[in-house]
């Protein structure tokens, strides 16, 4: 009838806020999955993060599944999401980003296939960091949910642009247009 429970059991619309951060986030899962098939197909070693990613993602729904006006403390303890992940990504941007040569252009989604799903990855994320703030804001989910999804979006850039170094790939850059 429209309607679909939270973790809490709370009845809520299946447009509600929470539901679309649920499915954004469940999006972006598949396609890192995606990247991950295409990036194992390459041999990459960074496929075990990709898992892992995935992984914290159900986590990640796991917080945004339980909102905070209506958990009790079993389900905060239960579904909190610590910064302990968000760290863990800042090391892997790290170490990707010092094996890259600087930017000095904008990137087009591109660099072969492994390195366009982790783009497309990307902007799945960014639509689901935006669909979770508004929750953060409003007091619904953990803030360290919306800093994990903002720092993963620029790890899948780096790691994009990472894909395409190892195997070879042209990055395109973006030419603008004459007038």
């Amino acid at each position: 009838q429209g309607f679909s429970s939270t973790f809490t059991g709370e009845r809520r619309p299946k447009g509600d806020r929470i539901f679309e951060a649920l499915g954004a986030t469940d999006e972006l899962s598949s396609a890192i999955g995606l990247a991950g098939e295409f990036s194992s197909e390459k041999g990459h070693t960074f496929v075990d993060q990709l898992h892992k990613v995935q992984c914290m993602l159900q986590d990640v729904g796991s917080n945004l599944a339980t909102p905070l006006s209506s958990a009790r403390e079993a389900h905060r303890k239960r579904t909190s999401f610590s910064e302990q992940p968000v760290l863990e990504l800042e090391q892997w941007i790290d170490s990707y980003s010092e094996q890259l040569p600087p930017l000095r252009a904008f990137i087009l989604p591109s660099g072969g296939r492994s390195s366009a799903a982790l783009h497309f990855s990307r902007a799945v994320c960014r639509r689901a960091e935006r669909c979770v703030v508004p929750l953060v804001q409003a007091g619904e989910a953990d803030p360290n949910v919306a800093k994990y999804l903002n720092r993963l979006s620029d790890y899948l850039f780096v790691l994009a642009r990472y894909a395409a170094m190892k195997e070879g790939k042209e990055e395109k850059i973006y030419i603008k247009p004459e007038p």
